[in-house]
């Protein structure tokens, strides 16, 4: 079922490929987001991988995409705000992931992303729809602005699913993982939590579970 799997992706990417459509893939180069890495690194079709560079990354995970950026032979670009970090407080001297963590989001991962959508085709997400209520009512293709696809292709893959394949082939986990990380994100908004879903790890106690990427950004 897992060989399928991947042919399926793999035929996908073709298609994509063969339509003239240039493809992206968004990575935010957590354990579980490495299959998808993976098998787009042997699908033989050029992509680009957008690491959203918010600056407010843990220090292993820059190293850890640096990493796979060598070892799966990957293009990654850095994509960053254009407003700088001294522009990012409020009336208190606060930065805005403290009192205002959806403009922060919004500054240093929506906005930035509308340039890239403005210049591919296809945004590869790996997005899974056991992750959250709002990826759940996702569907394998959706349509994004600027006249962008969306490809979810392991949006009905399970938790289970990447630790197997990642087994597999002997893709390395994020350092933080052996510290009980379930879920990385930005360092201020990430928390080491003993929770079923993963997911719940990120921006707690702000009732706020997606950072706009997959509510704003897609239709």
């Amino acid at each position: 079922m897992m060989n399928v799997k991947v042919q399926d992706i793999h035929t996908q990417l073709r298609s994509f490929h063969k339509q003239g459509k240039k493809i992206f893939i968004s990575s935010s180069f957590q354990t579980h987001s490495i299959p998808l890495l993976h098998i787009m690194s042997t699908s033989e079709v050029p992509f680009d991988v957008i690491f959203i560079n918010t600056g407010f990354h843990f220090p292993e995970t820059i190293l850890f995409r640096d990493e796979l950026e060598n070892r799966l032979n990957l293009n990654v670009i850095d994509l960053r705000s254009h407003v700088p970090k001294v522009q990012q407080k409020d009336s208190d001297n606060q930065f805005y992931y403290v009192s205002d963590p959806d403009y922060c989001c919004f500054l240093n991962k929506t906005k930035p992303m509308e340039s890239i959508l403005m210049t591919y085709d296809v945004w590869v997400n790996g997005v899974r729809a056991d992750q959250s209520a709002v990826r759940k009512q996702m569907k394998t293709l959706q349509p994004a602005p600027f006249d962008t696809l969306r490809f979810h292709p392991i949006l009905d893959w399970s938790s289970k699913e990447i630790y197997q394949y990642r087994k597999a082939y002997d893709l390395p986990e994020h350092p933080l993982d052996s510290q009980g990380y379930q879920s990385i994100g930005c360092a201020p908004c990430t928390r080491k939590i003993d929770l079923n879903n993963e997911r719940d790890a990120r921006w707690f106690g702000m009732n706020k579970t997606e950072c706009g990427l997959h509510t704003d950004l897609i239709q």
